[in-house]
């Protein structure tokens, strides 16, 4: 067993796990870490636990000390720096004619580097714009192309349902959606009805999804024959929440609605 805390670098950024050593860390407290990155400032979002080996990926790196005033003086001046520095490579990209749009600019803790997001539409040849850059800034320069579901979750906005979007409040993680899970939960597959402000399906598909497929498991298949109280019939409609079934008599062609306890029970009895 090992004992690891989750830390978050971002306000809805993926949790990363590390060797708490022999500090005393509360939930909400601010550490300093060491990463690849670099020296980084991180909050506590989960709590010390105990956790087998498969669970996490070793070698745990140490936290290095729970976090000062002053540590948060340098956080702070970070944030103001790196809105100077989104204005003067903004600047940059247009004088060198770029075709790039530059989403948001970071700070490592401990200074030593600033990464420069974007999204482009294809590759950008953009060493000249590091060069400009390094010499203003005289730091390591790293220029980090990200996706459309990535800057929303950095810019963040107000999704069709009126909240706040998803992915920059509490999603850690993208996990896979497809148009499958609409076509499941029967909702219109016209692209701006389930598509979110970066133009891809909503993450919320997946929310209910497992529970649509167990559902869906247990209902018999649109356009199947079955039995009924009132005779055989073939499956026009379903309500998968309600367990209901719209069923298409052959006899006379009315169409009823059933449950699928009523179904179960009549074939049970029938047998």
């Amino acid at each position: 067993m090992y004992k690891v805390v989750g830390i978050r670098f971002k306000k809805a950024g993926k949790i990363y796990y590390f060797d708490p050593g022999d500090e005393q860390l509360e939930l909400g407290q601010y550490v300093i870490v060491e990463t690849a990155r670099g020296i980084e400032y991180g909050k506590v979002v989960v709590p010390i636990k105990e956790v087998d080996e498969e669970d996490v990926v070793l070698p745990l790196k140490k936290v290095v000390r729970v976090s000062t005033d002053r540590d948060h003086v340098q956080v702070s001046q970070n944030i103001e720096d790196s809105k100077r520095a989104f204005e003067l490579a903004t600047e940059k990209i247009v004088f060198h004619k770029l075709e790039m749009k530059l989403v948001d600019v970071e700070y490592t803790f401990d200074r030593n580097k600033i990464i420069f997001y974007f999204t482009a539409e294809g590759r950008v040849d953009f060493r000249e714009l590091v060069k400009d850059l390094a010499s203003v800034f005289r730091t390591r320069i790293e220029l980090r192309q990200i996706g459309v579901r990535d800057e929303a979750k950095m810019l963040g906005g107000i999704g069709p349902c009126g909240r706040m979007l998803c992915c920059s409040t509490f999603l850690g993680d993208f996990e896979p959606v497809s148009i499958k899970m609409a076509k499941d939960q029967n909702l219109s597959l016209n692209p701006s009805k389930i598509s979110g402000l970066c133009g891809r399906l909503m993450c919320c598909l997946k929310y209910e999804n497992d529970e649509y497929e167990e559902a869906r498991a247990k209902l018999p298949d649109i356009g199947r024959t079955i039995n009924t109280p009132d005779g055989k019939g073939k499956v026009i409609g379903l309500n998968i929440l309600e367990y209901l079934l719209q069923v298409e008599l052959f006899e006379d062609h009315r169409v009823l609605e059933y449950t699928l306890g009523e179904i179960e029970d009549f074939e049970k009895s029938s047998v």
